[in-house]
């Protein structure tokens, strides 16, 4: 299992790092929400085909890959650069989609990282595991994976939760709108309308 493989990896080396316990996650952004934490102290990790080779690629949360830009940085093509299907992380590297680690040392392939992690102190990474993600230093982390950095990533575009509200109030007061222009609507219907068996008396012109 990959997740023993890790931690008997992490004990052997002695690299100072904490477990972190959590509910189910299955995605980056959804760990740093779930511990309270920013979305750049969370690392995310991918595995990405680079030609005929296989990379785990880690970048902040709070980035999107770059194809284009990786591509650059290994001097290869757009279309060469691809995200493997889902069978070749069950079958290749035996784990569950979605659930590799971010320690590439144990998955036995290479590993980039956007050079923005090399900014920070302290991140969360992935354990391999949807209930546990590992805290330690960066430092650690580039120690024990040596990996590639370059400028490979593309800050994620979020709405603030400002944004978010006042879309929310537009879309309320248009329905509030619309809901007293309905009963407007009937009010005035219900004004013309006579009780059947009754005609409305005409005026007589003068």
């Amino acid at each position: 299992m990959i997740l023993q493989k890790l931690f008997k990896k992490l004990k052997e080396t002695k690299v100072a790092h904490q477990i972190i316990p959590h509910k189910t996650v299955y995605t980056a952004v959804d760990a740093a929400n779930t511990l309270k934490v920013k979305l750049e102290q969370v690392v995310k990790s991918l595995l990405i085909k680079i030609g005929k080779e296989f990379y785990l690629v880690n970048l902040p949360a709070n980035k999107n890959l770059d194809f284009k830009k990786l591509a650059k940085h290994f001097k290869v093509k757009s279309n060469e650069v691809s995200l493997p299907k889902e069978k070749v992380m069950t079958e290749k590297f035996k784990v569950k989609p979605g659930a590799m680690s971010a320690f590439g040392s144990v998955h036995k392939i290479p590993v980039v990282i956007d050079k923005s992690l090399l900014k920070i102190k302290e991140a969360i990474f992935s354990s391999g595991s949807f209930t546990d993600s590992i805290k330690m230093r960066v430092g650690d982390y580039l120690k024990l994976e040596n990996p590639i950095s370059g400028s490979i990533g593309v800050v994620r575009k979020i709405k603030s939760s400002s944004a978010r509200k006042s879309g929310s109030a537009r879309k309320s007061g248009l329905a509030r709108k619309s809901s007293s222009a309905r009963k407007s609507s009937a009010v005035r219907n219900k004004s013309h309308t006579f009780p059947r068996g009754i005609k409305p008396r005409r005026k007589k012109l003068h």
